[in-house]
């Protein structure tokens, strides 16, 4: 009896396997569908039609993707346009997404058979060692592509935020000299012994031990102050107006915005910097010792100055930020360099008014202007965007399943005459160690 148990159990889990094995086949075909839509999609421009600003961006609203997997699927989507045999293999399921993904970055009009034949062959794992060989060869063979200059900024998971630059080397030498320097104030001033311990050192009192007032040695390693205390010096006496020099002086001002914590019991307020990021009380307390308060409103205390005047005020445009928290448009991202724009046009009649104030990226208030698209506000602080055409786009789109996700998969294929069977996708690798230097040798001559 437990033998026939056992059997009955095996015979599942092989069931189970060539599920698994046939809906990928199902899914890897479905996927060329997808990229095939997307690839139509971006060259007819339909993303822009809809207001986005790429169509990458536009997946990472519509679709809900991140936008480094909506630029992979574009890439990938543009890359089959020009090998017709990797896009057959993919749409007949005998290649799955990962591997076409890894022969895309390297595969060539000229190279796409042989590359196809190895990618039948080997694993995924195989294929994307093998791709990475041949691309770092030949992207040896060719001259390194210029690097830009650009400024990156990340949050970590423990809420540090890292900073990276890429600059000239004469430029990275500057600033690191600008660093340099302002540690070696930061820490003079911190040496320097206070006025009252100065006329004790003058005036020994009997019994008083005086510790000696030293200099901390200043370098790449020194704990304190670190080159991150430096860089922080460096922007703060920018910001405040003069150079480096040790004085003191008013620091920037730095914009916190109180609300009800929403978790929270009433009178439990919660801080936000002027992003969204949020910010402990001790951060408030430390932030607000010498930087300058701006009151903000707290939600529901709207802000109208009327007809008098077509500029927006700072505290309205504090209150616009903390509402929009960037540009208001369906899927946009951006949260810099943003402008406040009139609903109802200030030259129409329109109030300068919380409620007639949305924030628009430059991209898409340019689009509202002179592309023909119109805004309506509705209930709680949202608006509507119609497009030229009069389709309407809110901030959330609306979505609808397909059902039984292998059922409507099995309907898709046989519509299409696609045989999608368990073994569709199965790689002909004989269990031999692969020799890579020889593939990428081969691949080298053949091309």
């Amino acid at each position: 009896m437990l033998n026939k148990c056992i059997v009955y159990a095996m015979d599942n889990v092989e069931e189970l396997g060539e599920e698994i094995a046939s809906l990928s086949a199902h899914l890897d075909a479905a996927t060329h569908r997808l990229l095939e839509c997307i690839r139509r999609f971006d060259e007819e421009h339909g993303w822009h039609q809809q207001g986005a600003i790429s169509c990458a961006h536009w997946l990472a609203w519509r679709v809900g993707w991140d936008p480094g997997t909506a630029r992979e699927k574009v890439r990938v989507a543009r890359a089959l346009g020009m090998l017709p045999a990797i896009d057959a293999a993919l749409r007949t399921g005998r290649l799955s997404y990962a591997k076409v993904r890894a022969l895309t970055r390297v595969a060539t009009a000229e190279t796409e058979g042989r590359l196809l034949e190895m990618a039948l062959l080997a694993t995924g794992a195989q294929l994307e060692k093998l791709c990475r060989g041949y691309r770092v060869v030949l992207e040896g063979e060719r001259a390194p592509a210029p690097e830009e200059r650009s400024v990156c900024r990340r949050v970590l998971p423990g809420g540090m935020v890292k900073l990276e630059l890429v600059l000239e080397p004469d430029e990275a030498d500057l600033i690191l000299r600008a660093v340099d320097r302002a540690r070696e104030v930061r820490a003079e001033r911190r040496a320097r012994p206070p006025v009252d311990a100065q006329r004790c050192s003058e005036q020994p009192v009997r019994g008083l031990h005086q510790p000696p007032w030293e200099p901390p040695g200043v370098s790449a390693e020194t704990s304190w102050p670190s080159r991150a205390d430096g860089a922080v010096m460096v922007a703060e006496s920018f910001l405040a107006g003069h150079p480096v020099s040790g004085n003191g002086g008013e620091r920037f001002q730095v914009m916190v915005h109180l609300d009800q914590e929403a978790l929270g019991p009433d009178g439990a307020w919660a801080g936000t910097l002027e992003d969204g990021t949020r910010i402990s009380a001790e951060t408030l307390r430390r932030v607000a010792c010498d930087c300058g308060l701006v009151a903000v409103h707290r939600e529901g205390e709207a802000l109208n100055i009327g007809r008098r005047a077509r500029s927006i005020p700072p505290a309205i445009r504090r209150a616009l930020m903390l509402r929009d928290r960037g540009c208001a448009f369906p899927g946009c991202a951006h949260t810099r360099f943003l402008h406040a724009h009139h609903i109802s046009h200030w030259l129409h009649g329109g109030p300068t008014s919380l409620d007639n104030l949305v924030m628009l990226c430059t991209f898409h208030h340019h689009l509202v202007h002179e592309g023909g698209w119109t805004i309506v506000a509705v209930a709680d602080a949202t608006f509507v965007f119609r497009s030229p055409a009069g389709r309407s786009f809110a901030p959330t789109p609306a979505r609808e399943g397909v059902g039984d996700i292998l059922g409507w998969l099995g309907g898709w294929a046989e519509g299409r005459n696609l045989d999608l069977g368990p073994e569709v996708n199965m790689p002909r690798w004989d269990g031999k160690d692969p020799d890579y230097k020889l593939a990428v040798s081969g691949l080298l001559a053949a091309g």
